[in-house]
């Protein structure tokens, strides 16, 4: 299969010598030919790949057990307010 490399250059606005261009057209001719020759490989009895890991769900199942009460949380932060942890903050900028 042929490919004019200066028509496709030139629609997308790339300026190419003729050197590049005979470069690009020899290695898209060869690119395109392997295309063709994995065209004809029979794959009708190979299934469809939609991943390929044979892990499904890693994730552990999501179920509710015992936590922190909301005293037990903030017992060592340094800082808290109605029950909540105070810190400075993350946008803070030194003027």
């Amino acid at each position: 299969m042929k490919i004019d490399v200066g028509k496709v250059a030139k629609l997308a606005n790339l300026p190419l010598t003729s050197s590049e261009e005979k470069k690009y057209s020899e290695q898209l001719t060869k690119i395109l030919d392997y295309m063709e020759q994995l065209n004809q490989v029979d794959t009708s009895d190979v299934g469809a790949t939609y991943n390929i890991s044979p892990n499904s769900n890693v994730m552990r199942p999501d179920v509710v057990g015992e936590s922190l009460t909301q005293e037990e949380a903030t017992s060592n932060a340094p800082n808290t307010k109605d029950g909540f942890i105070v810190t400075d903050s993350v946008s803070k900028q030194d003027v």
